[in-house]
């Protein structure tokens, strides 16, 4: 956070199926196993593309979480299926330490396509539509903290959370 990267529009992608692309992906996939991330976007590691990848099986940073399929999303779209919304527990990789009380759609539709230029089209919920909507906000420049309606539901993991029990993203 402060990287002002991180606060742009990423371009769209326009050639897929390149060993450039591959590339990146294959960086931004040693990045998120790394850090035990359940989605990454281009802009974090200083790409500006729309390009965002995310999925959990087992998680130790997300016991409970639903699994979410392991995939690559170019160019999305994302439409609200309606305007129903709740409030969880996020962090983000860019925000390292940090939780805060975010809104997000409960059920959203996105589209999009994978690295070689195949069509994507989901509806999805709960955690898949709450990682799909932070990790597609890096590509419009936001950041979590920008999306927390009452601040002081934002803070460090430790103060917030002292038992140790930190909820997942």
């Amino acid at each position: 956070m402060g990287d002002a990267r991180l606060l742009l529009r990423a371009e769209e992608v326009r050639s897929f199926d390149t060993p450039e692309l591959h590339a990146l992906l294959a960086d931004m996939r040693d990045t998120m196993q790394a850090l035990n991330g359940v989605g990454l976007a281009a802009p974090q590691i200083g790409v500006n593309l729309r390009v965002v990848i995310f999925g959990v099986q087992h998680n130790p940073r997300y016991p409970d979480a639903e699994p979410v399929p392991q995939t690559v999303l170019l160019n999305p779209v994302i439409t609200p299926s309606s305007s129903d919304t709740e409030e969880d527990w996020e962090g983000c990789l860019s925000v390292p330490g940090m939780r805060g009380l975010v809104p997000r759609f409960k059920v959203i539709r996105y589209q999009g396509c994978d690295e070689y230029g195949a069509l994507l089209d989901r509806t999805v919920s709960g955690f898949h539509a709450r990682v799909v909507q932070h990790e597609c906000d890096h590509l419009d420049g936001i950041l979590y903290p920008m999306r927390i309606r009452d601040l002081r539901q934002f803070g460090y993991s430790d103060v917030l959370f002292p038992d140790g029990n930190v909820p997942e993203e």
